[in-house]
């Protein structure tokens, strides 16, 4: 890949996030000003940027709680940032939780609650209900990341096996009024799904939950297939009287950073989806036949041309390598592509790719003789989910950094 070529797809990534950039999502967003207090709560892994963002836009008094990722947090002045572990729940996540509810109890219809939601809040809110533990629901979170499921199976499951999403932090504030402001990372930008909807219900049922269970073959810890079968703790209905005036608001999204990143660039540029799912090395593939066709026959789109996408990929666990879903996509991709002139990046927008210390990375049309050259077989990195370990070796890892936002994934193929 040439030097120019990686600027180009860095320059593109930045301008998606930027798009997203806290203190301009918030902006057109702000609520009016309560009679009673303001309370301020959020999750996420870019939850500490949008609580500092908010303190910068608001003008009066306010406080609060939000939850982010260890090593994602930032300063405030009045917001109190927690920090709990990601993608497998831990300890502070149970504290976290409950600095959540202490923050909204005993509130009247005079006071308002703004919650700030982003993606990642399902892990660092950690609450099993009665019965169950912490290591019940960290054995959920590792069942769920292993089985390949899409997000939206794995949200609706651990609605039912929670005391904290599918609305029950929203309920909690009742009789306040309650505005979410939600930065959608998941594909079709249904807010009750971004962090499995602490404060947004939605009417997936128990039976529905199960039926997912089965169809995805999930292997559930026991106590949580056993919470499960039960009937206790189902998730509150969206049309409760409890929910009644809440507001919703989706503030940055995949598609308005993909919009802006296309706006931006120097080549011409289409967008392919902004709702991509699947397992990531089919997505990757299925991308890598649409390279080899306009790089070889000049359709469904001419060169020169960036392709770009963005949604959440998936990935079964089927070995023990290392690497996430955006490294896993990049990977098949290469191995697909293999000989076609391309350059690509593929990133997620919070800046960890999965639990390693990279976004994503880059490749070419060279990229997979040149693993070949050092003696490593890409396929064999890509059967055992060791994508990390292929770009790692070829010195193309990105590693930006947390953002401070999360809009999903962001994918960028350049066919020069």
């Amino acid at each position: 890949m040439t030097p120019e070529d990686r600027v180009f797809l860095t320059n593109l990534f930045e301008t998606a996030v930027r798009a997203a950039d806290p203190t301009q999502a918030l902006r057109a967003h702000l609520p009016a000003r309560p009679k009673g207090r303001l309370v301020v709560i959020g999750a996420g892994k870019g939850a500490a940027q949008l609580a500092a963002a908010f303190e910068k836009l608001w003008d009066g008094p306010l406080e609060g709680v939000v939850v982010t990722r260890y090593g994602y947090g930032c300063a405030t002045k009045r917001i109190k940032v927690l920090e709990s572990a990601h993608p497998v729940p831990d300890q502070a996540g149970l504290a976290a939780s409950a600095a959540l509810f202490e923050a909204v109890r005993g509130l009247t219809a005079d006071d308002l609650v703004v919650v700030l939601i982003c993606g990642g809040g399902s892990a660092l809110l950690p609450c099993p209900p009665r019965d169950l533990t912490l290591e019940d629901e960290a054995g959920l979170n590792r069942a769920l990341l292993a089985s390949g499921a899409p997000i939206s199976v794995m949200n609706a499951i651990r609605k039912q096996v929670s005391g904290i999403k599918g609305g029950r932090l929203g309920a909690a504030c009742y009789p306040a009024r309650v505005v979410s402001l939600v930065v959608s990372d998941v594909p079709g930008d249904d807010p009750a799904q971004v962090a499995s909807g602490p404060t947004v219900p939605d009417g997936v049922t128990r039976e529905a939950a199960r039926a997912m269970v089965a169809a995805w073959r999930i292997e559930l810890p026991e106590r949580v297939a056993a919470w499960l079968a039960g009937e206790d703790g189902r998730a509150p209905d969206p049309g409760d009287p409890v929910f009644a005036g809440h507001e919703v608001r989706v503030i940055a999204s995949a598609r308005i950073s993909l919009e802006a990143a296309a706006a931006a660039s120097s080549v011409p540029a289409v967008i392919l989806s902004d709702a991509i799912e699947g397992e990531a090395r089919d997505v990757g593939r299925v991308h890598a036949a649409i390279a080899r066709e306009v790089a070889s026959r000049g359709r469904p789109f001419q060169r020169p041309v960036v392709i770009l996408s963005g949604g959440e990929t998936t990935v079964t666990l089927r070995g023990k390598g290392r690497g996430g879903r955006n490294s896993e996509f990049l990977l098949a991709l290469a191995l697909a592509a293999e000989g076609v002139s391309f350059a690509a990046l593929a990133a997620d927008t919070d800046g960890i790719d999965g639990s390693e210390d990279n976004a994503g990375a880059f490749a070419d049309g060279g990229s997979m003789a040149r693993l070949r050259e050092m003696g490593v077989d890409p396929s064999a990195l890509l059967a055992g989910n060791d994508a990390y370990s292929a770009f790692e070796a070829l010195e193309d890892l990105f590693a930006p950094g947390p953002t401070g936002t999360n809009v999903n994934d962001f994918r960028a193929i350049l066919i020069r």
